[in-house]
C-alpha cells in the first residue's frame, strides 16, 4: 500500500492555459480521499497525472517514496477505474477482470483465484461467464472494480465511477465502494462533481475551483467551518443561504441589519476579534437551511431572532419540507420539519438560529466568524 504526494504540481497547456496551479497535497496511506469540484476545476486532470495518463508541466509527484514523474503509468502500481468502465465487450466477465493480469504473464492459477476472490468481494461470481452486454449498469461497474482489485494496486484511482448509475443505484454503489475500501485497505483516490458522494465516503475531501485547492478537510469540517463562499455554499444540499448585509455596534452589542431587520449576534461571535474591522461595513451572512426554524417551539426558543417571511414555493421531501422564502428582495431556503404547516402563499414567521451564523467579507469572501 502506499501515500500519494503532489508537491507544486502544475498543468500547463499550450496557449498559456493552466489547469491545475501549484496543487500540494499529501494523501495517506489507506485513506479515501475525494477531490470535488465543478466541471472544469482541474479535478479529473489532477487524477490523470497520478495515473501518469496526463504529463506533469512542473512539480513532483510520489508514490510511497518513489518519484514517479516519468515513471510509465503501468509501471506505478495504480488502477484506475473511468466513467465508462472501459469493458471489452467481446469478452466475458472473468476475461476483462484477467486480461490485465494476462498481459503481466501472471500464471493461470494465480489468475483464476484472484479473479474469484475480486468476484466474491464484489458478489459478482454468477456473472463470470457474461459479456458485458447482458450486464445492468451497476454490474458493468462493478466489473470495472473487479478488474482493478486483481492487480492488488498500491492506489485506487476513481474517475466519476458512479455518474452513469441511477439515483437509487448511486446511493447503494457508495456504500458498496465504503465497504470495498474498508476490505481492500489500499488508498482511494475518488473523483467527482457531486458533494453528496464527496461527504458519505472520504475521509478527506479537496474542494477545488479554476484548478486550485479551496480547502482541504474532514466531510463534517467543511460543512461546518467552510473557508470562504465558495465551499460554503458547495457543501451542503440545498446549499447556504448568503446574505448581504452590514454589521453594526451598539453598545456593547452587535448587530447584522439587513432589508429593514436587525438581529443581534450571540456574544461568542460579537466578541470574535476578527469582527472588529468589519463594523459598519457591508458583509455577507451565511446561515443553512436547516438553522432557518417555523415551528412554534424554535419559533419561543429564538425569539431575539425571528423575522416575517412570505413563502413562495414549498417542496415536500418525504421526511423534510424546503420551504423557499422572500424577505424583501432576499431568497431564502429554509429545512423543516414534514410536521410544517406552511404552505405557498403564507406570511410566516421564521426564526434564525444565530449560533450557527457564518460573516464572510463581501470582497475577498473569505469566512471571518464561523
Amino acid at each position: 500500500m502506499a501515500s500519494v504526494s503532489l508537491k507544486h504540481i502544475y498543468k500547463k497547456y499550450p496557449g498559456g492555459v493552466t489547469a491545475v496551479s501549484d496543487f500540494n497535497l499529501d494523501i495517506k496511506d489507506k485513506e479515501f480521499l475525494v477531490l470535488v469540484g465543478p466541471s472544469g476545476c482541474g479535478k479529473t486532470t489532477t487524477l490523470r497525472m497520478i495515473a501518469g495518463l496526463e504529463e506533469i508541466s512542473e512539480g513532483e509527484l510520489f508514490i510511497g517514496d518513489q518519484l514517479v514523474n516519468d515513471v510509465a503509468p503501468k509501471d506505478r502500481k495504480i488502477a484506475m477505474v473511468f466513467q465508462n468502465y472501459a469493458l471489452y465487450p467481446h469478452m466475458t466477465v472473468f476475461e476483462n477482470m484477467a486480461f490485465g493480469l494476462k498481459l503481466n504473464k501472471t500464471p493461470k492459477e494465480e489468475i483464476k483465484r484472484r479473479v474469484e476472490e475480486a468476484a466474491r468481494i464484489l458478489d459478482i461470481t454468477h456473472l463470470l461467464d457474461r459479456k458485458p452486454k447482458a450486464l445492468s449498469g451497476g454490474q458493468k461497474q462493478r466489473v470495472a472494480l473487479g478488474r482493478a482489485i486483481v492487480r492488488n494496486p498500491k492506489v485506487f484511482l476513481l474517475d466519476e465511477p458512479l455518474s452513469n448509475l441511477d439515483a437509487k443505484l448511486r446511493a447503494s454503489m457508495r456504500t458498496e465502494l465504503t465497504k470495498l475500501h474498508q476490505n481492500v485497505g489500499t488508498t482511494f483516490i475518488y473523483v467527482t462533481h457531486d458533494q453528496v458522494e464527496a461527504m458519505t465516503m472520504a475521509t478527506r475531501i479537496v474542494v477545488m475551483k479554476d484548478g486550485i485547492i479551496q480547502q482541504v478537510d474532514t466531510p463534517q469540517n467543511l460543512y461546518d467551518y467552510p473557508c470562504n463562499i465558495f465551499v460554503a455554499g458547495f457543501i451542503g444540499t440545498p446549499q447556504m443561504n448568503f446574505i448581504n448585509g452590514k454589521l453594526v455596534k451598539k453598545g456593547e452589542d452587535v448587530y447584522f441589519e439587513f432589508e429593514d431587520k436587525s438581529l443581534k449576534l450571540p456574544a461568542e461571535k460579537a466578541s470574535n476579534p476578527d469582527l472588529k474591522d468589519y463594523i459598519g461595513q457591508e458583509v455577507i451572512a451565511g446561515l443553512r437551511p436547516e438553522a432557518i426554524h417555523d415551528e412554534p417551539m424554535h419559533l419561543a426558543t429564538f425569539a431575539d431572532s425571528t423575522v416575517d417571511t412570505y413563502v413562495e414555493v414549498t417542496e415536500l421531501m418525504g421526511a423534510e419540507i424546503y420551504l423557499y422564502l422572500t424577505i424583501g428582495e432576499t431568497n431564502l431556503i429554509a429545512r423543516v420539519s414534514s410536521r410544517s404547516t406552511s404552505r405557498a402563499g403564507d406570511n410566516i414567521k421564521v426564526a434564525f438560529d444565530l449560533s450557527r451564523l457564518h460573516i464572510f467579507d463581501k470582497d475577498t469572501e473569505r469566512c471571518i466568524v464561523h
